[in-house]
C-alpha cells in the first residue's frame, strides 16, 4: 500500500481500509476521529473542517486533493535531501531530522498507523515496535540519495541489528570498558542494552561529547522508554549502550 496515496475518492456512507486511512490523517491532523473505517457524520464533520483550514472547497469529500495536503507532512519527511557534500553520517542525520520535523506518531492503538506502516514496510500492531525500522529506514534513505550500498541491514529487530554491526566489525561495546566516543559518528546507532545478548531499544546518534550524546529515535516518548509512540530528539547517556558504527 502506498501511503501517499488514495485508491479513490471517499464519501459519507462508505466503509473499509481507505475510509480508515483517511481518520488516520484526520486524527494526526489535529481534527479526531473514531479509526473505525466507518465515513459517518463525525468523520464528514472533521474532514469539512480540515479542508476549511487548509483552504481547499469544502466538500466533506476525501478527494485525491484533500489526502494530498492530509499526507504533506509524510510528503516532507521522506523528500530527498540534496548531497551537498554530506558524508553518509551526516545525511542520516539530516533525513532523521526532516523526520522529525513532522512529528512521525502513532494513531489508531499501540504500533499502529501511517508513520508505523511507511518505518516497517506496511507492518503494524502490538508485535511490532518500530524503533529499528525508523533508524534502519533513515539510513536507507540516505545511502540511497548518496548511491551507495546501504552499510547497515534493513531491519525491524534491535537484536538482529546488533548481530549484523558484529558480524561487520561495526559494533561497540560498553559492558566491560566505556567506549572510544572518537568512533561513535553521527549517523551511528545506539542500542539500549537489556542484557549481554538482548537489546531492547535503538536509535541514531546526532552528536557526541565527554558524557552523554545526542539522538533522534522512533517508538518512544517524553519518558524515553522503548514502546514509546513517537519520534523524539532526546539527551541519553553511555550506560547500557551499545553502538553499530557507521
Amino acid at each position: 500500500m502506498n501511503e501517499l496515496e488514495l485508491d479513490r475518492v471517499y464519501r459519507r456512507g462508505e466503509q473499509g481500509r481507505g475510509v480508515k486511512r483517511i481518520q488516520e490523517w484526520l486524527s494526526l491532523s489535529g481534527f479526531a476521529v473514531a479509526i473505525d473505517g466507518d465515513f459517518g457524520a463525525a468523520t464528514e464533520a472533521a474532514l469539512k473542517r480540515f479542508q476549511a483550514k487548509a483552504g481547499l472547497t469544502v466538500t466533506g469529500v476525501a478527494d485525491a486533493v484533500t489526502f494530498d495536503r492530509l499526507v504533506a507532512p509524510m510528503k516532507a519527511a521522506v523528500a530527498t535531501i540534496p548531497t551537498q557534500g554530506r558524508s553518509l553520517g551526516a545525511l542520516v542525520v539530516a533525513y532523521a531530522s526532516q523526520h522529525l520535523a513532522q512529528r512521525p506518531r502513532e494513531v489508531g492503538g499501540d504500533n499502529r498507523g501511517p508513520w508505523v506502516r511507511l518505518y516497517m514496510d506496511g507492518h503494524e500492531g502490538p508485535a511490532w515496535a518500530w524503533c529499528t525500522g525508523f533508524a534502519t529506514f533513515c539510513i536507507q534513505q540516505a545511502a540511497k540519495t548518496l548511491g551507495v550500498p546501504t552499510p547497515v541491514a534493513r531491519t525491524y529487530s534491535c537484536d538482529s541489528l546488533a548481530h549484523f554491526g558484529r558480524e561487520q566489525g561495526r559494533f561497540l561495546s560498553t559492558l566491560t570498558a566505556p567506549p572510544d566516543r572518537a568512533l561513535i559518528r553521527p549517523g551511528s546507532l545506539f542500542l539500549r542494552r537489556r542484557t549481554a545478548t538482548d537489546w531492547e531499544h535503538a536509535g541514531i546518534v546526532t552528536e557526541v561529547d565527554e558524557e552523554t550524546f545526542q539522538s533522534i529515535e522512533g517508538n518512544t516518548n517524553d519518558e524515553g522508554g522503548h514502546e514509546g509512540y513517537e519520534v523524539c530528539a532526546r539527551t541519553r547517556g553511555f550506560r547500557n549502550m551499545d553502538f553499530v558504527l557507521l
